[in-house]
């Protein structure tokens, strides 16, 4: 009999075309081979060859085929155990729990004992179980349980391509590409035709941002299997969403932006679970934003945008642009730090070091804004703003105000003189503009006296008297500059 001449050193070969079996038998380094061992065709009507050529093929994982071959056994003796217990370990591995079952249970009908049986029924009970779960776990979108209930099921299950398929698809959802690619190929290279297995790999690709091949394969599914409904609906999206993005793009192009923004709002729509198409998405929105001068909705759109991929470096820039724009350097020093980290480019780098002196910049006083100037008014300009300036906060117009008042002002004008002092000097000005301390060139800033300024800017130490007095029909605190 078969299972009395296998053994360790043998090997069984199918052919078939010829159904014809080979036993490789490998003595003393040498390979002997039988022929037509166990033919069918040699007793037709034997349960017993049936049964040993359907052990012979199970060797060979070609289960299916001997499913065929341990039904056809067993229709000839229903009283042949082994038959239907190799019946079962078919059903069980192609993934039929139930069918596995019955004919474990037919086996311990027909030997209570069995312990094989035994354990093939709870190995059939718990693949029924764990398929349950998975079923559960898809419909409320819990992908990793379903990944670990197919998982525990191939164990037993380990030919059954709808656990698989089922697997991949969810390693898919959860963004693992590789991995359902690699189980999704597996299929394909024992089953060409197998519509699920392609609809996975153009699921993978959809995911990754490659629409055109994922569609491909989305047609080519559904070729095979024309009422894969899954299939179906993720080619019309990726088409939907491709249209959308690229009308969107040429809006942004043909500088039409609140086309272009409605046309990215209206593709976000589409698909929520294709993360990385979205990231792209809420950063071209987000493009568009701060061409519109909506600042804030731009960084909404960037930080949604590393939220779905935290890799998306573009993202990060165009967030890190729009804190420069509102002057909010901290928060672009850490974006450009994480740029920086994750590519080391000169450009990056560049980005990062003028983040982090402009952050240094905002630190000090701000002469510019003190003086009421725009960082490139004119020589002229900046005299006009601090005659302005240091009239508005003179100490001697505010003589009459409140303790607390008189030395606000005094703080006001003491600062005007500090930033004309600075921005009067086109080399101090060019150092103050590049981050330089300019305590360190010319001592404590704060020891320098206002008057002095002032005087100097009007002429009150060469002889040309100058005043503040009330205006009594203006009420207190109305003052007017007089030129003697």
């Amino acid at each position: 009999m078969f299972a009395s001449c296998m053994c360790d050193n043998t090997t069984p070969i199918y052919d078939r075309i010829n159904k014809k079996l080979y036993i490789k038998i490998k003595k003393n380094s040498d390979f002997i081979y039988f022929s037509n061992v166990f033919s069918t065709d040699m007793c037709p009507k034997n349960a017993s060859y049936y049964g040993n050529r359907a052990a012979t093929l199970m060797m060979l994982s070609r289960h299916r085929e001997a499913l065929e071959d341990s039904q056809q056994a067993v229709r000839l003796d229903d009283t042949f155990m082994k038959g239907h217990l190799r019946e079962g370990k078919c059903h069980l591995s192609l993934g039929n729990a139930m069918a596995a079952s019955r004919c474990f249970h037919r086996v311990l009908e027909l030997e209570p004992d069995n312990s094989q049986a035994q354990q093939e029924v709870k190995n059939a009970d718990s693949v029924l179980e764990y398929e349950k779960m998975a079923e559960i776990g898809f419909e409320k979108h819990d992908f990793r349980m379903v990944v670990f209930c197919m998982d525990r099921a191939l164990e037993s299950a380990s030919a059954c391509h709808r656990f698989k398929v089922l697997k991949a698809e969810c390693l898919a959802m959860l963004g693992r590409y590789p991995e359902a690619q690699s189980v999704a190929s597996d299929i394909l290279r024992m089953d060409a035709t197998n519509g699920d297995a392609l609809y996975v790999r153009g699921l993978c690709l959809y995911y990754e941002d490659c629409i055109d091949k994922a569609v491909q394969f989305f047609v080519q599914a559904l070729r095979m299997a024309p009422d894969h409904e899954k299939a179906r609906l993720a080619c019309r999206n990726a088409k939907a969403l491709k249209a959308k993005k690229e009308d969107g793009n040429q809006a942004f192009k043909d500088g039409n932006y609140d086309a272009a923004y409605e046309l990215y709002s209206e593709a976000l729509t589409i698909d929520p679970n294709n993360i990385k198409t979205n990231a792209k998405l809420f950063c071209n929105r987000g493009t568009v934003g701060s061409k519109l001068k909506k600042i804030d909705q731009a960084i909404e759109d960037c930080t949604k945008a590393v939220k779905l991929d935290e890799t998306y470096i573009k993202a990060y820039l165009r967030r890190a642009q729009c804190y420069m724009d509102k002057e909010e350097y901290d928060e672009a020093v850490r974006d450009y730090e994480k740029v920086y980290q994750t590519e080391k480019t000169k450009e990056h780098k560049h980005l990062l070091k003028n983040a982090q002196l402009e952050l240094k910049k905002s630190k000090r006083k701000d002469y510019y804004k003190v003086l009421g100037v725009d960082k490139n008014a004119t020589e002229d300009e900046i005299k006009k703003a601090y005659r302005k300036r240091a009239l508005m906060h003179h100490p001697d117009r505010h003589s009459s105000a409140s303790a607390e008042i008189q030395k606000e002002e005094e703080k006001k004008f003491k600062e005007v003189g500090e930033a004309f002092t600075v921005l009067s000097d086109p080399k101090k000005k060019s150092r103050y503009d590049s981050g330089h301390d300019l305590e360190d060139d010319t001592g404590n800033m704060g020891d320098f006296d206002a008057n002095n300024i002032f005087k100097a800017f009007f002429g009150g130490g060469g002889g040309q008297g100058y005043s503040f007095e009330a205006n009594q029909s203006s009420g207190p605190g109305n003052f007017f500059f007089q030129f003697g």
